[in-house]
């Protein structure tokens, strides 16, 4: 047992000191988003909304991730990454505060697509700070960590969202989701120092060299829609999930939050040794997508099996492990292919893969659900990701030959 800790605690070796600080801040403000895995059953079922007009305002979320995750890059390539993390985290728990307020269809579309515009700004912003505050070779694993952090939040957020959504309802979930933003934000502020670099007219060249190199990088947009296929599938998590469970098997949101406590869990425990395992194997990262794909693709088909309660746990299992070996190499790909100066513009592309995903995949899933039932939506959220399987075969071939 002493050997399995000591192994463990030796993945986490060699990472800077900021890194472990933005995985602290970033804990406490996941920890805090306790409304969002619950803001369809939210929707639905204190607002009253329709399952199809949920949807459209879970769109907005998306829209909104998309604009932000797109300004983020562009600021974080003029003004850096620092500027962008602290007022993207300080106006965002402002804006959970005010979105409790607003109840109008027309007002959550637009609150959430203005929070979302601002809260993911963060996101490029965070993944563009690994390279000045990690080596090359630990930038997956710092990566990792970041993620485990994320995940450790996600777990034991939504146990405490339900167990305070029955006591309380939802309002203190948005103050508690408000809070531990500005907390965060603060903590950022008072303990890691603001990086001031120098750039050179040489590196000024060269950055003006690689404008939109992203956008100009065919195996990187081939990345970028395995990416918002695989995000398609991921997605239904905290969309369509919450919803099934309550109506397949009438699991209240504490039931909810304990599967999906498994998820955050499994994180914690297994993702960086599997991570330092792999990397010692020395795995290409376009390998490692594709068995992602494949296991994202698993994780929805096992749900037409819906006979027995306990295929909930199956499918927990097989998505989680589909993310773990997927999102921390899909990160690490992004970075490694960024051209110098245009790190930004490649995260933001990275990132807003994710949001368009959140943009048409919970209209798409709840209008299947409305339409054509539960079923035939695991049937087209697991083709989503045997698409991402052929694409990332394809991917694998290119830079095999270096294109």
């Amino acid at each position: 047992m002493k050997k399995i800790y000591t192994n463990y605690i030796n993945n986490f070796k060699g990472l800077s000191k900021e890194v472990w600080l933005l995985a602290l801040i970033t804990l406490i403000n996941r920890a805090g988003t306790m409304v969002i895995p619950f803001l369809s059953k939210y929707l639905k079922e204190n607002l009253e909304f329709s399952i199809p007009d949920a949807g459209t305002i879970l769109m907005f979320f998306g829209i909104g991730s998309l604009i932000g995750s797109w300004l983020g890059g562009k600021l974080t390539d003029q003004i850096g990454f620092y500027k962008v993390m602290f007022y993207s985290l300080l106006f965002t728990g402002f804006g959970f505060i005010i979105l409790q307020y607003i109840t109008s269809f027309l007002g959550l579309c637009i609150g959430i697509l203005v929070l979302m515009s601002i809260a993911d700004t963060f996101r490029p912003a965070l993944f563009v700070s690994l390279k000045t505050y990690s080596k090359p070779e630990n930038q997956t694993r710092s990566l990792t960590l970041l993620r485990l952090a994320i995940n450790l939040g996600m777990a034991f957020g939504p146990i405490i969202a339900g167990l305070i959504i029955g006591l309380d309802g939802y309002s203190l979930l948005f103050w508690i989701d408000g809070i531990t933003c500005i907390l965060a934000i603060l903590l950022f502020k008072f303990l890691i120092k603001e990086t001031v670099k120098k750039v050179s007219i040489e590196e000024k060249l060269i950055n003006q060299q690689n404008k939109n190199a992203a956008l100009k990088d065919k195996s990187f947009l081939i990345f970028f829609t395995i990416s918002f296929l695989i995000a398609l599938s991921f997605f239904q998590l905290i969309t369509s999930m919450p919803i099934y469970h309550f109506d397949k098997y009438g699991l209240t949101e504490l039931q909810t939050g304990l599967i999906m406590f498994i998820n955050g869990a499994l994180i914690v425990i297994f993702e960086m040794p599997l991570i330092a395992y792999l990397e010692a194997k020395k795995v290409p990262n376009t390998r490692l997508i594709l068995f992602s794909s494949i296991l994202f693709a698993l994780s929805y088909f096992v749900l037409l099996f819906d006979v027995w309660a306990g295929i909930l746990i199956i499918n927990i299992i097989l998505l989680t492990f589909a993310e773990m070996i997927g999102f921390p190499y899909t990160n690490a790909f992004a970075l490694s292919r960024a051209k110098k100066g245009s790190e930004g513009s490649y995260m933001a592309l990275y990132t807003m893969s994710f949001a368009l995903a959140f943009i048409v995949g919970p209209k798409i899933g709840m209008d299947i659900i409305e339409n054509y039932g539960y079923t035939i939506n695991w049937i087209i959220t697991g083709s989503y990701s045997l698409i991402a399987v052929i694409l990332s075969i394809w991917l694998q071939k290119r830079i095999k030959n270096n294109l």
